[in-house]
C-alpha cells in the first residue's frame, strides 16, 4: 500500500476518537441527535451564548481545511469523491433561510431562482469581531463585506452562468470566516422547479436535476434536505430525488422550515418519517423581518418552548443551533469514514498516472534522440512479429485471437484442403458414373492394342481438373495476405502510435512490401496450378498403394454389370467413392474397364496433387513471412521514412498535439495529486499526533 495511507494504519481508529457518540432514541420515539464526548469543545445553545457551536480549533478545522484544499486542487476531476454537504431542496423550500442562519450573512433574495451555480459555502468560527468575507472563481478573490455579500454574489453568479436566468455547473467558493459561526463546509445548489418563469430555459428543470444528482449521487455525500412544513414531505422533489440515490436514507438529514407557519401535524411528520430520513430530522423557524440573527434564535426557542403543538416536538431535533450542532457532528464523522479512502484512491490514480506517463516516449530532442527512438520502434515491432508469425506466442495479444497468427494461418489451410475436397467430390457426384471416362478415351482411341491405357486420356481428365480448382489457391492466397497485411499493420501502429508522423510512412512501407510479397504469391501458385497441370508426375509411394486398394473393387464391380439384369437394382457401392448408379454402362461394356482403371488412378493420384497444392502453398507462406520479419519490414520502412516522402528523423522531433496535450494532462493530474497526497499525509501526521 502506498506510503500515505501506511503512515497511518489506524487511521479511522483515531478519526473516531474526534467523532461523537451515535444517534439515540428518546423516550417518546423521536429522533434524539448524537450527544458530544464529555471531552468535546461544543455547548450547548443558550440565550447568552453567541456562537451556533463552539468549533474544534485544533481538531475539526484541519480537516475541513484538509478536505477544502483538495476541492479546491481540483483533485474530483481526478475521479476523487470528497465528503461533501450537498443542501437541496424544492424553490421556495426556506433554504435560503436556513443558509443564512447558519452562515450569520444575507444572501440574494427575490422571485425564481436565485442560486444559479453551485455555492460552496466554507464557514469558519473567526475568534475576533470582524468578520472576514470573500468569493472564490475563475481562479480570483474578490474580498466582500456582510452588507455587499448578497450583491457580490449576484455579481460574480452573473459572470459565471450569465446575467440573465441561465444555470450553470461551474461552482462559485464563499468563505465566510465569522465569530460564532459552526466549521462547517457545504454546497447551495439551485432549488428545483419544474416549470420555467421570468426568462428560465425550458429546459429548467432537467438542468437542475443534472447538477443535483451529480452532487448527490456520489456516496460520500451527506444530503441536507430543506423541506417546508407546509407541504406534504413525500411530495416534495427534492425528496424523490434523494431517494433515488439513498433509499434507506442513511446519508440524509432533513431539516423543516416555517415550522411556525403549519405547526398542525408536524410532530406526526417527523416522527412518523414515511419518507426515509436515516440522520434524522430538525425543525426550525425562519428569520422573519429585520430581525437580527441572535434575535431570530431567541424567537425561535421560544416558539419551540411555549407554542401547544410545537412545545411537544423533542427538543433534542429543534432550532437552527441543534442543526448546527448535528451537521458538525455529521461532517466529522464523514470525513473520519472517508479519509482513509481518500487517501488510497489518491494514492492508486498518482501511480497509475505515473505508469502511463512513462509509457509514453521521451520528447526527442535530437536527430541522435530521434534515430534511437526510430530503431527501437522497429526492434519491437520485429520482435512481435516474430511472436505472432514465426513462434506462435500471443502474449502481448491474449485476448484477441485475431492476433493468434500461427493459428489463424493453420486455419486457413484447413479450409483451403476442406474446400479442394469438397470440390473434387462435387465434380464426381451425379448418375453420370465413368461417363467422363468413357468420351476422353473414345477420343483418345489410336491404332494399337485396345488393353492399353492412353495417356492423354489422363492428362485431359487431370487438366479438367485441375482447371476447376485453379481459382481456389489464388482466393486462398488473397484473403491469406490481406489478413496478414491486416495484422502486420495492427503491431506497426501500436508501436508507433506516440509518433503520427511517423505512421504515414510506416503504413505506406508496409503496404507495398506485403503487395509485392502478395504478388510473388500469387506468381507463385499460378505456377504451381500449371505444372499440375502440365504433367502427371509423383514420386510418392501412396499413389501406388492407393491405386491398388482401389481396383480390387474393379473384380466385383465388372460382374455386377455383365451379370445386370433388367428389372435388377442397378446401383453398387464402391466403398470410398459411395454408391453409383451403373444401368447406363451397360451400353459401353467395352470400355468400362479401362474408363474403371482411369477412374481409379485419377483418384489416386489427386490425393497426392490435393496434398502436394496445400503443402506447397502452406511452406511458401511461411516463408513469404519470414523473409517480411526478418529481412524486409524494416529496411522497407527505413527506406521509406528517409526517402523525399517520409520527411526523415527530423520529423520525430516535432511532437503531435495529441501526444503533447496528453503529456501536458498528466503531468498536470501528477502535479494536483502530488500536492493532494500532501494534504493529506500533513492532516494524517496530525491525526497521529492527537491519537499520541
Amino acid at each position: 500500500m502506498s506510503s500515505v495511507y501506511s503512515e497511518s494504519p489506524r487511521l479511522s481508529d483515531r478519526m473516531g476518537r474526534l467523532a461523537f457518540k451515535p444517534a439515540e432514541s428518546s423516550s417518546n420515539g423521536h429522533i434524539r441527535p448524537a450527544t458530544p464526548e464529555p471531552s468535546s469543545a461544543i455547548s450547548t445553545y443558550n440565550d447568552n451564548a453567541a456562537p451556533l457551536v463552539s468549533t474544534y480549533n485544533d481538531r475539526i478545522r484541519p480537516l475541513l481545511d484538509a478536505i477544502d484544499k483538495l476541492r479546491h486542487l481540483k483533485v474530483m476531476k481526478e475521479g476523487i469523491e470528497l465528503p461533501t454537504i450537498v443542501v437541496v431542496g424544492d424553490q421556495s423550500s426556506g433554504k435560503s433561510s436556513v443558509l443564512e442562519s447558519l452562515a450569520g450573512i444575507s444572501l440574494p433574495r427575490g422571485q425564481g431562482i436565485c442560486t444559479r451555480v453551485p455555492l460552496i459555502m466554507r464557514l469558519q468560527h473567526h475568534p475576533t469581531i470582524d468578520p472576514e468575507l470573500h468569493l472564490e472563481y475563475h481562479g480570483k478573490i474578490v474580498h466582500t463585506d456582510e452588507t455587499y455579500i448578497a450583491e457580490d454574489i449576484i455579481t460574480a453568479t452573473d459572470e459565471i452562468a450569465g446575467n440573465k436566468k441561465e444555470i450553470s455547473n461551474t461552482p462559485l467558493t464563499l468563505v465566510v470566516k465569522k465569530r460564532g459561526v459552526p466549521d462547517l463546509t457545504m454546497v447551495d445548489l439551485p432549488g428545483i422547479t419544474r416549470v420555467p418563469v421570468h426568462g428560465q430555459p425550458e429546459d429548467i428543470y432537467e438542468q437542475i436535476s443534472g447538477i443535483i444528482m451529480e452532487y448527490i449521487q456520489p456516496k460520500e455525500s451527506i444530503i441536507l434536505n430543506v423541506l417546508s412544513a407546509t407541504v406534504d414531505f413525500p411530495t416534495c422533489e427534492s425528496i424523490r430525488m434523494s431517494r433515488r440515490v439513498d433509499p434507506t436514507g442513511e446519508r440524509t438529514l432533513a431539516v423543516v422550515t416555517k415550522s411556525d407557519k403549519a405547526p398542525e401535524g408536524l410532530l406526526d411528520k417527523v416522527t412518523a418519517d414515511d419518507v426515509n430520513i436515516g440522520l434524522g430530522y430538525v425543525c426550525v423557524r425562519n428569520r422573519i423581518g429585520d430581525e437580527s440573527y441572535e434575535e431570530a434564535r431567541k424567537e425561535e426557542a421560544k416558539l419551540f418552548q411555549t407554542h401547544p403543538l410545537l412545545s411537544e416536538i423533542d427538543k433534542s431535533i429543534v432550532g437552527i443551533p441543534v442543526l448546527a450542532r448535528n451537521l458538525v457532528q455529521i461532517q466529522a464523522n464523514s470525513i473520519s469514514r472517508c479519509l482513509p479512502d481518500i487517501v488510497k484512491k489518491i494514492n492508486d490514480k498518482l501511480n497509475q498516472n505515473m505508469s502511463e506517463l512513462k509509457k509514453m516516449p521521451n520528447h526527442l530532442s535530437s536527430v541522435a534522440d530521434a534515430l534511437t527512438a526510430f530503431m527501437g520502434i522497429l526492434g519491437s515491432a520485429k520482435e512481435s512479429f516474430r511472436k505472432i508469425f514465426i513462434r506462435g506466442e500471443f502474449d502481448e495479444y491474449p485476448n484477441d485471437k485475431e492476433m493468434h497468427c500461427t493459428a489463424r494461418l493453420a486455419e486457413m489451410l484447413n479450409e483451403l484442403s476442406k474446400e479442394l475436397q469438397l470440390k473434387c467430390e462435387n465434380n464426381d457426384s451425379g448418375d453420370e458414373f465413368l461417363m467422363e471416362e468413357i468420351k476422353v478415351l473414345e477420343e483418345a482411341i489410336g491404332i494399337g492394342l485396345p488393353n492399353f491405357l492412353p495417356r492423354t486420356a489422363f492428362l485431359t481428365i487431370l487438366q479438367g481438373k485441375v482447371g476447376e480448382i485453379a481459382s481456389i489457391p489464388v482466393e486462398f492466397v488473397q484473403k491469406a495476405w490481406k489478413y496478414i497485411e491486416k495484422v502486420v499493420l495492427d503491431v506497426l501502429m501500436h508501436h508507433c502510435e506516440n509518433y503520427p508522423q511517423l505512421q504515414s510512412s510506416t503504413r505506406r512501407a508496409a503496404q507495398n512490401l506485403i503487395a509485392k510479397l502478395k504478388e510473388q504469391s500469387l506468381e507463385r501458385v499460378m505456377e504451381t496450378v500449371e505444372m499440375e497441370q502440365l504433367t502427371d508426375y509423383t514420386c510418392n509411394p501412396e499413389y501406388m498403394s492407393s491405386w491398388s486398394q482401389l481396383m480390387i473393387q474393379e473384380e466385383p464391380f465388372m460382374r455386377f454389370l455383365k451379370n445386370l439384369g433388367d428389372y435388377d437394382a442397378s446401383k453398387v457401392n464402391l466403398g470410398s467413392l459411395g454408391t453409383v448408379e451403373v444401368r447406363h454402362l451397360k451400353k459401353h461394356m467395352g470400355m468400362v474397364q479401362q474408363a474403371f482403371d482411369l477412374r481409379m488412378r485419377m483418384t489416386a493420384y489427386w490425393k497426392i496433387v490435393h496434398q502436394r497444392l496445400v503443402d506447397c502453398l502452406g511452406l511458401h507462406l511461411l516463408y513469404s513471412v519470414k523473409n517480411l520479419v526478418n529481412k524486409g519490414i524494416d529496411r522497407e520502412i527505413a527506406n521509406e521514412f528517409m526517402g523525399p516522402h517520409g520527411g526523415g528523423l527530423e520529423r520525430m522531433l516535432e511532437e503531435s498535439p495529441s501526444v503533447a496535450a496528453k503529456r501536458q494532462r498528466l503531468n498536470q493530474s501528477i502535479k494536483v495529486l502530488r500536492e493532494s497526497k500532501d494534504v493529506v499525509a500533513d492532516i494524517t501526521d496530525r491525526i497521529a499526533a492527537y491519537a499520541n
